[in-house]
């Protein structure tokens, strides 16, 4: 089975994407996602290329990385922010789906985030176990509803600490991931997920941590993060079809690399 990456592009858009084969077997999928990239069609962005209908147009078209793996189907049983970054995996067929689909609403999956937030964690390990529920007046957010909400928890764990600047790197693991758990979770504890201005954010600039920053006369100073850290690290499951327990695992991308070697650095 090939392990080259699937290259991806949307004319409308003119976006070219090369994403990396972190997994694969005769059954499943499992695809490096860059932030940036839907998932599926969102309703009130129906002119953004989503991931699976760019998949079902390559495999239509009978796309070499489609025609090579001989694909006909390819489906999603769990899905990530358009923002996130990192591992999501595909049933190369029906079965494997309805499979896939049961093991995540059974909680037999471990999902495991790494999260840059804004705000000083109170313990090192800590959960947040709070109902959420959509927003009633503005659509697309959610919050946290004792009353109407569904039942959701959060299991935080501290990486880095960077009390200087007032910053974290969290180790964050969904049991029943609901839509924007994460990012509402940690918001409910006062911990702002830096980039993520739906639910309170700001981005990360180099000029707030570097004392003497100097920008060249002419240039504009561009964020070290502009969009939400957020990145799926790892699943962990036994395998729908042999049982055998998998692991597949994302490497963090550069710009959440690029962002803590600069906290390092100017947090001593």
């Amino acid at each position: 089975m090939s392990n080259a990456a699937i290259k991806l592009s949307s004319p409308a858009t003119r976006e070219f994407w090369e994403i990396p084969v972190l997994f694969e077997d005769e059954f499943l999928l499992a695809l490096d996602k860059p932030a940036g990239l839907l998932v599926s069609p969102e309703i009130a962005r129906p002119d953004r290329p989503d991931l699976m209908k760019l998949l079902h147009a390559g495999i239509a078209d009978k796309k070499p990385w489609a025609r090579e793996r001989n694909l006909d189907y390819l489906d999603h049983a769990h899905g990530l922010d358009a923002e996130t970054s990192g591992v999501i995996l595909l049933a190369k067929n029906k079965p494997a789906f309805v499979a896939l689909a049961n093991l995540f609403s059974s909680q037999k999956v471990s999902e495991k985030y790494n999260a840059l937030v804004r705000g000083e964690p109170l313990e090192n390990k800590f959960e947040v176990d709070a109902k959420i529920a959509p927003h009633p007046v503005t659509p697309g957010l959610m919050r946290v509803d004792s009353r109407e909400g569904k039942q959701a928890k959060t299991k935080f764990e501290v990486l880095e600490n960077f009390p200087r600047h007032g910053y974290a790197l969290l180790k964050c693991e969904p049991l029943l991931n609901r839509t924007h758990q994460i990012r509402v979770h940690a918001s409910h504890v006062n911990l702002k997920i830096v980039g993520d201005e739906l639910y309170g954010g700001k981005f990360l600039w180099l000029s707030r941590l570097k004392k003497d920053y100097r920008l060249k006369p002419g240039r504009e100073e561009r964020a070290l993060i502009s969009r939400v850290a957020l990145h799926s690290e790892e699943l962990q499951f036994p395998h729908p079809v042999t049982n055998e327990t998998v692991t597949i695992k994302s490497e963090w991308p550069k710009d959440l690399k690029v962002a803590l070697k600069y906290l390092r650095q100017f947090s001593i």
